[in-house]
């Protein structure tokens, strides 16, 4: 490269929650990389959380594993407190935690109406409330700085819809609603706010199982939906967070940056 690196961090710290495996994993790691001063790498399962900034610190970056249910505003704080007392000032938020929350698996659900509502909240809790939770505890540090980037990631179900998710759909709908009303309130204390919209990335099964599951039937109708014949990897998600972290994308908030592979072009 000639000249600086364009996505130099400037050594601020970063706290990425569910950064334990995957997409979070590979966020910390690139942020880490690019000159990051320190990630919290937030996670429910701290030996996961552990692993991850072990692999950091091998980097020569600080890190430290912060265990937290995102949902919970009292276990946020305490994460966020334990980042600041070993890293310093959080200012790079990346909002990853996701799914059906931390004890329990993604699925299909029935139609909505023969939903469970008791079932809804495990959505919300994660998906709307673990972000609103964190950007409640880390704006302050931001605002003090001058400074701050916030990345979440929300999905394409709550885009464009997607049957048997609703309850998830709605979830993510309303972090990208939330994180527009904040891009607004932030921006005058040179904070950004902005989404990553995700489909399907590919699932953490053994290499050996992999050849199988993609010749299956099942996996070949699924791909024949995406422009890009392929899931996403924890590397795509990762660089565009990269991005938006970093000053090269100074002048862009309030976004939603679809890394799908061309899935909702091609509904």
């Amino acid at each position: 490269m000639i000249g600086n690196d364009p996505l130099d961090l400037d050594n601020q710290i970063a706290f990425v929650t569910g950064g334990g495996q995957g997409a979070g994993r590979a966020i910390a790691l690139t942020l880490a990389h690019h000159n990051a001063g320190g990630v919290a790498v937030n996670d429910y399962h701290l030996e996961r959380a552990e692993a991850v900034a072990e692999e950091i610190r091998a980097l020569g970056v600080n890190a430290v594993a912060v265990q937290a249910d995102v949902g919970d505003y009292d276990s946020v704080s305490t994460a966020f407190e334990k980042a600041g007392e070993v890293l310093g000032a959080v200012t790079l938020l990346v909002n990853n935690a996701g799914n059906a929350g931390p004890t329990t698996q993604m699925r299909s659900s029935p139609l909505f109406w023969e939903s469970d509502p008791d079932e809804w909240d495990r959505y919300f809790h994660t998906n709307l409330s673990g972000v609103m939770n964190c950007c409640h505890v880390a704006i302050p540090s931001m605002v003090e700085a001058g400074r701050g980037r916030i990345v979440t990631m929300v999905s394409d179900s709550g885009r464009i819809g997607e049957a048997r998710i609703a309850a998830y759909a709605a979830a993510k709908a309303g972090a990208a609603g939330f994180m527009r009303s904040i891009a607004k309130e932030t921006g005058r204390f040179g904070i950004t706010a902005n989404c990553i919209s995700l489909s399907t990335l590919e699932p953490p099964i053994p290499p050996e199982q992999m050849p199988a599951f993609m010749a299956s039937d099942r996996t070949k109708a699924q791909l024949s939906r995406y422009i890009i014949r392929r899931f996403g990897t924890p590397d795509d998600v990762a660089q565009m967070a990269l991005f938006l972290c970093s000053d090269a994308a100074a002048w862009i908030t309030g976004q939603t940056y679809p890394v799908n592979g061309g899935y909702s072009v091609a509904q």
